[in-house]
């Protein structure tokens, strides 16, 4: 069984000055829950083996601050292909994972995580809200295995609930 932890990157600061989509920064209201969504991994008990993040500083950000508030000792790749990218894209940087990572964290953007979760599991149908997070299991054995449809939707998390319930 893999298991992939989709985490859309945190609300990014448009008031920032950066001279690409690319470069545009994450909001202080971002990096809080980019760190909370870190710390609600590490309570869980579900730290990914791996986490490979979008190129774009406002996914880099988001994962670099959830794995420090939530001491994740995975290693975190950059992969420039999950930066506008499709579903088909994604399925691409999933299938060429290492089998020895079980879970994998994939940082990336909207509309792709929303569309990318909704052809995993065959037809769940979410919008992402910034620093939301699903889970995702998939009964294969070999990341190469992975194909659209054969993914369960285990949880899906927006901060904004774990705020309201008081979590760190």
């Amino acid at each position: 069984m893999k298991s992939v932890l989709l985490l859309r990157h945190g609300k990014s600061d448009w008031g920032a000055e950066y001279e690409t989509d690319h470069d545009r920064p994450l909001a202080p209201r971002g990096a809080k829950a980019a760190k909370r969504m870190g710390r609600y991994l590490a309570g869980l008990g579900q730290i990914p083996d791996r986490a490979v993040t979008s190129s774009a500083l406002r996914a880099r950000e988001t994962v670099r601050l959830a794995a420090k508030a939530g001491s994740w000792p995975c290693p975190i790749d950059v992969d420039s292909r999950l930066y506008a990218a499709s579903p088909a894209d994604v399925l691409t940087v999933l299938r060429e994972c290492d089998d020895s990572a079980e879970s994998v964290l994939l940082a990336g953007h909207e509309p792709t995580w929303s569309e990318t979760l909704g052809e995993l599991t065959g037809g769940v149908n979410v919008k992402f809200p910034t620093a939301g997070m699903a889970r995702v299991e998939i009964a294969v054995e070999r990341w190469s295995e992975v194909a659209f449809g054969l993914g369960v939707l285990v949880w899906f998390v927006p901060p904004r609930v774990l705020s309201r319930i008081g979590w760190p």
